[in-house]
């Protein structure tokens, strides 16, 4: 017998290997085996595996099998294959990105110490009061609990517990740390719901589809408030009750521990997360039990939709329309939303794209019938809130104590809701204190030497940092290093200035910030979330993260600090998105018994995105950038992939995207070429970055496939690829062209 077997490596082809006799009876495709490789020693996955081979030459035997189970069942193995033919990806790679860490990953768990106290006469420790203390308290509990958990018993749990342990006292046991649902319990949902009629007729949709047990995609259209989690708890309730699984996709950490408190209330232990904040170990874990069939109910980010559930019934992909869905680096990059589509269409279950902002993609698929629409266009808790406009212009010009951060009229109403207990969410979309540092004289702005970019201010810690490549300069400059002058001066508004003015105007205030800078644990994330949801938090200030899913019913008041952040990049889909941004962000007001009001801070409130989004008139706006996409040849009009060279060299980087350019003899009809031009942000990563855009009208090109066989002959015939240097990166319908 032989196996052909795919390695995580560059290489689009797979490799023959023979069975050894002792393991025929024994090896499964989608198992992972150790074979040599060259001189190396490599694991790889199984992806055939058949009694005969055309091969004539010598070939080489597997050495030993890693699993005893398959880690890849054939409906997960189609998905790989769909994955490395669209996104133009090397199988292996994209196996690799399927199994969890590079597959050598070991099912070990970090172990915590666990006690609990053996029935004996105490008074043995009458002149050991410490010990007897700890004793006597786990005898009232009689259970185990981790020994760290007796902190607040004696400064050395650990040395106390091995002394009880050695006189007979106690019990102790390592026991596993399961990274599942811990300490996610809060705001959880009745499991009895009334449902509008609207919520009963889309279940009414969605139990038919579930049912017919065949491939069937909905978009979930429901504004801001109107119960969509709701919907996702009764349809994946339904799913379980037929012995079917459920994936649930979420774009942001920060919504995990909220969404997951809700299904934790109705699943239990069925439930399971995957993110990135796991660890190695936990992932590789949670993926075997995932195998083995113990969790029904997958909840996570884009990754998740890799998940081995097993007999999938639905899968659920939450704000569909985020950009974090879209896998940025390393290949493929892919698109979780189109992965979910296409594993939907693998397992014949039922998908659901939801958002209150969906894609224009997904709404224009809807209006044409690729998508089963469904609206809840009302609140599931009342009136929508009430939305103000400020001219920050007219605003700066009366020059309140804060100038160009907060305008009266937000102030006012901070000051009103804080009197009445109320809460307060406030966005703005830059991290940081100051997002640069500006020389008043020539004008100089520090930039990173590895990026293009400008370095953020972070007055915590009082250093400058890059936010795409991380680097750190410490203490900030004295001296323009171009003119030498002494006027430098901190230019722009991050969220830690705000923070730190919040402070200042409201000092009986508790104020919490939410952005990457804090949100560098889950711990951290969830532990600012439950303290909002409990009161214990005033003002929550954040970035994008907390614009989305979340839903506290004392917030009265959302203010955008600045809602034209983003509004003027270079990029297609830059009105969208900060359209949605300002949608969603208001959505957060208001959703208890409470009226909720909105106040959006602008330079430009006559623009139609920003109108649009305060008038919360979604269909009009979409409507007009449909039309303006249409006339531009945009999606989802046509197909688009980019070609983006990278290289550490600006002369290699641009003979390299000339040989490209220059090898296209002829574009056939339909398709239109773009550039070869520099990258918005030209330089990331010690990477100048040079770009060529294709665009295919779909008037011609239906499925893609005239654009997908053109630019793989450029590639071919280039010799440009993955693997050279300056190197060929191929984005497939990329969410962004800076």
């Amino acid at each position: 017998m032989f196996a052909d077997i795919s390695f995580p490596i560059s290489s689009y082809q797979v490799f023959t290997y023979k069975v050894p006799d002792e393991l025929i009876n024994r090896l499964s495709i989608g198992m992972r085996v150790k074979v040599p490789l060259g001189s190396r020693i490599i694991k790889g996955i199984i992806v055939d595996l058949k009694k005969s081979t055309n091969f004539s030459g010598s070939i080489k035997s597997i050495i030993e099998m890693i699993d005893d189970q398959p880690v890849l069942d054939k409906n997960l193995w189609e998905l790989i294959k769909w994955l490395s033919k669209y996104y133009n990806c090397p199988i292996g790679v994209s196996a690799k990105a399927v199994l969890p860490n590079n597959l050598s990953t070991k099912y070990e768990l970090k172990t915590q110490l666990y006690v609990k106290a053996i029935n004996q006469d105490k008074s043995v420790l009458n002149h050991a009061k410490t010990q007897k203390s700890v004793y006597t308290y786990l005898q009232s509990i009689q259970s185990l609990i981790p020994v760290n958990s007796l902190k607040d018993h004696c400064s050395n749990p650990n040395g106390i517990c091995k002394q009880l342990h050695s006189k007979g006292f106690v019990e102790l046991v390592n026991q596993p740390v399961l990274p599942n649902l811990s300490g996610i319990s809060f705001d959880p949902i009745h499991k009895d719901i009334r449902f509008t009629k609207d919520q009963s007729l889309a279940l009414k949709n969605i139990f038919s589809a579930i049912n017919s047990s065949r491939f069937k995609s909905f978009l979930l259209h429901g504004v801001t408030g109107s119960g969509k989690t709701e919907i996702y708890i009764e349809a994946a309730r339904h799913v379980v009750s037929k012995n079917k699984t459920v994936i649930i996709l979420l774009p942001e950490i920060a919504l995990t521990p909220q969404i997951a408190g809700r299904f934790k209330a109705v699943f239990g232990e069925k439930v399971a997360l995957w993110h990135s904040k796991l660890s190695q170990s936990a992932r590789a874990w949670t993926w075997k039990k995932i195998c083995l069939g113990e969790y029904k109910v997958v909840i996570g980010a884009r990754s998740s939709i890799f998940s081995p559930l097993k007999n999938l019934g639905l899968v659920i992909v939450d704000e569909e329309q985020e950009d974090s869905y879209k896998q940025g680096s390393p290949d493929p990059r892919y698109h979780a939303r189109d992965v979910a589509l296409m594993r939907g269409k693998i397992n014949k279950a039922t998908v659901l794209l939801a958002s209150a902002t969906p894609s224009l993609e997904s709404y224009y698929n809807s209006t044409i019938k690729k998508l089963k629409y469904i609206h809840l266009p009302e609140r599931f808790s009342g009136a929508y809130p009430k939305v103000h406009i400020v001219d920050m212009i007219n605003e700066s010009k009366e020059s309140n104590k804060y100038g160009e951060i907060f305008s009266r009229l937000l102030l006012e109403k901070m000051k009103d809701r804080l009197s009445n207990g109320q809460q307060i969410i406030l966005l703005h979309n830059r991290r940081g204190f100051a997002p640069a540092i500006r020389c008043d004289d020539c004008g100089e702005i520090y930039l990173c030497t590895h990026c293009k970019v400008s370095l953020t201010y972070h007055r915590s810690g009082n250093y400058l940092q890059c936010h795409f490549c991380n680097q750190i300069k410490n203490n900030l400059p004295e001296i323009c290093g171009e003119c030498n002058s002494y006027n430098i001066r901190l230019s722009g508004t991050g969220t830690q200035k705000i923070e730190d003015l919040l402070i200042n105007e409201f000092p009986n205030a508790s104020i919490a910030r939410l952005d990457t800078d804090v949100a560098k644990s889950g711990e951290n994330i969830t532990k600012i979330l439950q303290n909002f949801s409990n009161k214990k938090i005033d003002i929550l200030l954040g970035t994008q993260m907390i614009a989305k899913g979340l839903d506290f019913a004392n917030a009265t008041l959302v203010g955008i600090i600045n809602a034209d952040t983003g509004l003027y990049l270079p990029d297609y889909r830059a009105g969208e998105k900060v359209f949605q941004l300002i949608y969603q962000s208001a959505g957060r007001s208001g959703r208890g018994d409470s009226p909720g009001e909105v106040v959006i801070q602008s330079y430009n409130p006559d623009n139609t995105v920003i109108k649009s989004a305060a008038k919360l008139n979604l269909k009009k706006y979409y409507d007009i950038c449909l039309n303006e996409r249409k006339s531009l040849d945009y999606p989802p009009f046509s197909w688009i992939v980019k070609f983006e060279v990278r290289g550490a060299k600006k002369d290699s980087v641009e003979n390299s995207i000339k040989i490209i350019s220059d090898g296209i003899k002829e574009i056939p009809k339909g398709i239109e070429k773009l550039g070869p031009s520099y990258c918005y942000r030209e330089k990331l990563k010690d990477q100048y970055r040079m770009q060529i855009v294709f665009k295919s009208k779909k008037e011609f090109d239906p499925i893609g496939s005239r654009l997908h066989k053109f630019y793989n002959s450029l590639i071919i015939n280039s010799k440009i690829n993955a693997s050279s240097n300056p190197r060929l990166i191929v984005d497939v319908n990329p969410t962004s062209l800076l």
